[in-house]
């Protein structure tokens, strides 16, 4: 396995682990602050818009490359 190999499997799987820690926090602050269905809703919705963002970014970095 070479390094670039490893690197990419790597981050493949620490940032879904990481995108699953923050889903986790982004939960737990909803629960602790009480914020009802639709703050929950709203957390999620604008907390994750990063998530969705950085994806598309990857998604359209490597589109572009073919």
């Amino acid at each position: 396995m070479t390094e670039a190999v490893f690197s990419q499997i790597a981050m493949l799987v620490l940032l879904t682990g990481l995108i699953g820690w923050m889903g986790f926090i982004v939960w737990d602050l909803a629960k602790k602050s009480k914020a009802g269905k639709f703050g929950t809703l709203a957390l999620f919705t604008v907390l994750g818009a990063g998530v969705v963002g950085f994806i598309v970014k990857t998604v359209l970095v490597e589109i572009m490359q073919i």
